[in-house]
Parts: structure tokens; sequence; C-alpha cells
């Protein structure tokens, strides 16, 4: 198996490496590609042996090549035309799409063009443009196979490919659980990146603290396995051992359980249908206590807007995910209140009119500027 691994330097990029550095008999790499982090982005293409190493970020590539100028190494690469260019040449069969955000759909709807097996991180991807990404891996031959925790839990529960009643993705309730929204209005974003139990980007960690995460969750299930939305529930799971069940037709119910440790779905993704052995505890289950709660949807109303944007189809789930995109980054910025997440996607979604389906890339990427642009006027930028 021979790897490109996109957002090599965020923390599932590093549960791979941990991953790569276990099985160095079963998996080589290719090319890894970040955002920025030249330095660091080196140090692991020396590591894993990479063929070549690309920056989106063109700026922080010149650095780099400067910096290790007259070292031997990994090609170094600047820029997205590069980048994507990159990922179309690459001697690989997976990439691992770890970019954060509406980003990583580029890179990876040109590996699915390939016909690579795709394992995917990244659910912006689906969330943004999931009838296109589906439709060009259908065409192409390429496998999708999903590495967020919940849908490998859903993925392997569903292996056995017997018919299903219903999917529940679990949810740890992030740091604010229990919370009313009258107490959130002075949360500050060190609060907001307290997670009681992953250790994720600052992104994904604020996604999980306004329950965004999970309704983009809803939506990728949808694209992942083909089921409609009333079949797709979400209950809230503090506990994070419990990743996520499957319900079949005859009542039964069938639960993938762990550590929250990304190593292995990660591991799951690059070894299916195999398992390989990996250097995880055993869970001690003596003397533990699992809760099952029901999500609050008023105070968290970003699960339902991001259900109601799937349900709605088209273009709405692309101009959701440009909103709380804009709206994440003006929190992290300290630019707006935490509860104004929800209220400049809402507002966003209020005013877009663009029915239809997805037929291309453009359709899509036309959405998320106009999501972009109404967000930006709502957060003041």
């Amino acid at each position: 198996m021979r790897m490109v691994v996109l957002g090599a330097t965020g923390s599932v990029g590093q549960s791979a490496l941990s991953v790569f550095e276990q099985h160095s008999d079963r998996v080589s790499v290719d090319g890894l590609v970040a955002r920025q982090g030249g330095e660091r982005l080196w140090e692991m293409g020396l590591r894993m042996g990479a063929r070549w190493i690309a920056l989106t970020d063109a700026e922080a590539a010149l650095r780099l090549s400067q910096f290790v100028s007259g070292q031997s190494g990994p090609e170094i690469l600047g820029g997205w035309p590069e980048t994507l260019g990159a990922v179309r040449a690459a001697d690989a069969t997976h990439v691992l799409a770890a970019m954060s955000g509406f980003a990583g759909l580029a890179p990876t709807m040109a590996a699915l063009e390939r016909g690579m097996t795709v394992m995917l991180a990244n659910k912006e991807t689906l969330v943004a443009a999931g009838d296109l990404v589906t439709r060009t891996a259908d065409r192409a031959g390429a496998q999708i196979i999903p590495v967020d925790s919940e849908h490998s839990a859903i993925f392997q529960c569903l292996g056995s490919g017997q018919p299903f009643r219903r999917i529940i993705l679990t949810c740890s309730g992030g740091p604010f659980r229990g919370r009313s929204q009258a107490s959130l209005r002075d949360v500050t974003v060190e609060d907001a990146l307290k997670h009681p139990n992953w250790s994720m980007g600052p992104k994904i960690t604020v996604d999980s603290a306004t329950l965004m995460n999970k309704g983009l969750e809803v939506i990728e299930a949808h694209h992942l396995f083909r089921v409609g939305y009333e079949a797709i529930d979400v209950v809230i799971h503090p506990q994070s051992v419990i990743h996520s069940m499957v319900e079949f037709v005859d009542g039964a119910t069938m639960a993938q359980c762990g550590f929250p440790d990304m190593r292995v779905p990660v591991q799951v993704a690059m070894s299916w249908p195999e398992r390989w052995p990996l250097e995880v505890p055993s869970f001690p289950w003596s003397g533990q206590h699992l809760e099952f709660l029901e999500p609050d949807l008023e105070t968290f109303r970003l699960l339902r807007l991001a259900r109601q944007a799937g349900e709605q189809g088209g273009l709405y789930p692309t101009v959701l995910n440009a909103a709380n995109e804009v709206a994440v980054h003006a929190f992290l910025e300290r630019r707006i209140g935490f509860l104004d997440i929800a209220k400049t996607v809402e507002d966003t979604l209020a005013d877009y009119a663009g029915f239809g389906t997805v037929a291309s890339l453009e359709d899509v990427l036309e959405a998320d500027r106009w999501g972009r642009q109404r967000a930006d006027r709502s957060v003041g930028a």
C-alpha cells in the first residue's frame, strides 16, 4: 500500500504517522500535504521516506526550500496547482483525506477521479459536495472508507452487509453538555477548546462544542451509507466509549466500542477488510457506567439546522458548511461570541434561495463563495 496524506501535520495525520511506523513493512508514503508548518512536514517526510511534500501556502513552501537548501530529502512543492498536480500524478493506491474544512474537497476529488481509495477524515467534503463526490467515486470505481470515529464504527458494524433499520451516531456532548443557552453567552475560546474526551484541531473542537460537528456527521452518514435522514439518529454518550451503533431489521443493535483513540479508525481504513495488530491498551470494562441522553436541540440548534439543510438537499449543505467555517474562524479570532456562531449560520441559510441539484464542482464553489460572503457580513468582516 502506498499513501498520500492530506493534512499530514494535523491530529489525524499524526495518528496516521504512528500507525505507519508500526506497519512500515505494509505501508509506504508517496507524498504529504499540509497548508503550513513546513519544517514539521519536512521532518515527517524524512522519517516516512516520502518522495515529495507539498505546502498549499506557496510562500511557506518557498521559505522551507530556502531553509533546507542543500539538504537531501523529499521534493518540495508549493501552492494549490502544484499540490493538486502531485495528487493526480501520485504513485499511490490510497489517500488519507484529513485536511480541515472545505479546502479538503479539491484534492479529495482529484484522488477519487484517479480511482484511488480515499480514507475520509474530512467530513466537510461530503457535507459540501456529497452528491458530486459519491457520483465521482462510483464513476471511477473508487472506494471511500470513513475515518471519523463514528462513521468508522458504523462502517465496521455494517461489514456483514446485512439489512439495517437505523444508524445511531453517538456524541460526547462536548464541553458544554447540560448547559443552558443563557449560560453560554460569555464562554471563551479557551472554554470551547476544552473537549472532555478527544484531542483535535481547533475548528473541529469548536464544532464539537456547538454540536455542529454531529450535524455535519449526520449529512456525512447520509452520503456514505446511502441512507435517508429518517434512519439517522443522534444520542449523547458522554463517555465516548461506544463510537456509534447500527440497529438491524430484526431489532438487534451492534456497537463498536473502545478507547477514544484516532489511531484505531485510521488503521481500520488502511487494513480493511483485514485487521492488523495495533499497540493500544485493552478497555477496562469492569465498573464502567455508560450514559445515553437526548441532545438539546434548542440550546445546540446547529445540530437541528444541519439536519434541516441536509434534508433540503441541493446546495444548502454547502452554504451551511461555508457559513459555519466563517463563523468558527471569527469566534477563534474573538470577533464574535460563541452563540453568534449559530446565529450566523441560521441567518445565512435563511437568505439562501439556491435550490437545485449539484451538477458540477463549479456549482459547489459558487455556493461556497456565496455562503462565505453572506456570513462575512454577519460577523462584520
